[in-house]
């Protein structure tokens, strides 16, 4: 679910979306590292500025904790 949301919205962002990886792995129960692979030109992007733009995601992935239960980790990294 957050996986899919992430990847969708991360598409709308970039200038090259069909290079947008998102995965998920499983720490534990509660700990998920999230990882968006997106082309080098578009990670400032998607990190944005001051931070906005992935503090966003953040703060969304956030949300889903109330849901499931498990906490999430973002990264973004350049392919």
């Amino acid at each position: 679910m957050i996986t899919n949301f992430i990847e969708k919205y991360a598409k709308l962002i970039v200038s090259k979306p069909e290079e947008i990886v998102v995965s998920k792995n499983m720490i534990d129960e509660t700990f998920a590292e999230i990882i968006i692979n997106a082309n080098s030109a578009d990670i400032g992007k998607l990190i944005g500025k001051n931070g906005n733009m992935i503090n966003a995601i953040k703060t969304m992935a956030n949300g889903c904790k109330a849901k499931d239960g498990v906490s999430y980790k973002i990264q973004v990294i350049a392919k």
